[in-house]
């Protein structure tokens, strides 16, 4: 199972659709700024799914600003990251992935690039900015693992 990790595409789609074309995805994760980005992908794409989550710059709506979501046997917590404050450190949007003990934390935000996993197991990523630097993140969730990459299209 691959899914694929948009974050900030601020009305920029092309970024999107080339990273959808190339990677051909079973889901896909966009985690704010613009949620109606991932609306109009989903329309592109009907046939692919597409979950998400609404960043800063997208205004009052009814949307959760945190979902945990699972995805066979994984657990993934995703938020667009402002209501932790990741702009001045991880901490907090960790400590909120442990507690609902999620194997993966997304966010963005930041519009940096970040991917790793921590000694405990979890995996933390933030794919960095699509609209403005093509940055993108893949999960792979094949085989019974989980593998987690930055990319660029």
């Amino acid at each position: 199972m691959k899914l694929l990790v948009f974050s900030d595409s601020h009305r920029s789609l092309q970024g999107m659709r080339d990273a959808v074309e190339l990677e051909r995805p079973d889901y896909v994760v966009h985690l704010g700024d613009l949620e109606r980005d991932a609306q109009l992908l989903s329309q592109e794409y009907p046939t692919l799914a597409v979950t998400g989550v609404p960043g800063n710059c997208d205004g009052f709506n009814f949307s959760p600003l945190q979902k945990l979501v699972t995805y066979g046997h994984t657990r993934v917590l995703m938020s667009h990251g402002h209501i932790w404050g990741v702009k001045g450190g991880y901490g907090a949007a960790i400590v909120a992935a442990q507690k609902c003990d999620a194997h993966i934390l997304l966010f963005g935000h930041t519009h940096v690039p970040y991917c790793e996993q921590l000694e405990t197991g979890l995996w933390v990523m933030n794919p960095g900015s699509i609209r403005d630097s093509g940055n993108y993140g893949v999960i792979d969730l094949s085989d019974s693992r989980i593998l987690c990459q930055l990319k660029k299209v």
